[in-house]
């Protein structure tokens, strides 16, 4: 079968639909706020040298560990984003680290790092569990995921008026996961090493599972 021909197909929302990163909202900051302190929390767990962000966005998380002295590469699946993170990149003084690239695609083995990073981008994928079995494949002590908690995320999406006729479902979210329901999903493929739950996303830290 013609390897291409077997990636699933999807109407991917490239980038951030709301700048999480950069907005002015008071609230909103606070959540970010929280979110990054997860994210710090739990990449100091790790205690990785070397990071790989599949799902980089505008590059954003892969730069905050640079900023650590961590080395961190990333592939995003549409090439205006990727463009974007390495234009940020290099105004940081980071050179390219980013390239075009789909999780579906990768090869095992074909990412090697210390801590692998995806997040905010399970709730996009056509098939999650697929996507699970080919992280398990690459090499990295650690993996990092977030995604959105549900039925909040919608709620709060709807108390500020966004995207009302789509029941408050953000563009491009096709998964939805409640914090148990996705610690069970990545259970099935992983050891959770430590959850964290900075409102309103699920984030966990896990381990590859032996034997």
């Amino acid at each position: 079968m013609n390897e291409i021909a077997s990636l699933p197909r999807y109407a991917n929302v490239g980038g951030n639909a709301y700048d999480k990163y950069g907005t002015r909202n008071p609230i909103a900051r606070q959540l970010m706020a929280g979110f990054m302190a997860a994210f710090d929390g739990l990449v100091t767990l790790a205690a990785p040298a070397t990071a790989f962000e599949i799902g980089c966005g505008e590059g954003h998380l892969s730069l905050r560990l640079m900023e650590r002295g961590i080395a961190a590469q990333g592939f995003d699946l549409e090439a205006d984003v990727v463009a974007e993170a390495n234009a940020n990149a290099a105004e940081a003084g980071c050179g390219r680290p980013f390239r075009t690239g789909s999780v579906y695609a990768l090869q095992p083995g074909e990412i090697e790092a210390d801590l692998i990073i995806c997040c905010e981008v399970m709730e996009h994928l056509p098939d999650p569990v697929r996507a699970l079995d080919i992280l398990a494949a690459q090499h990295a002590r650690y993996f990092l995921l977030s995604v959105p908690r549900e039925p909040v995320w919608r709620m709060l999406n709807l108390m500020r008026g966004k995207y009302v006729t789509a029941l408050g479902n953000t563009p491009g979210h096709i998964q939805h996961w409640s914090t148990e329901g996705f610690h069970r999903l990545v259970s099935s493929r992983f050891e959770i090493a430590q959850s964290r739950l900075p409102f309103p996303w699920t984030m966990v830290l896990c381990r590859p599972k032996h034997g």
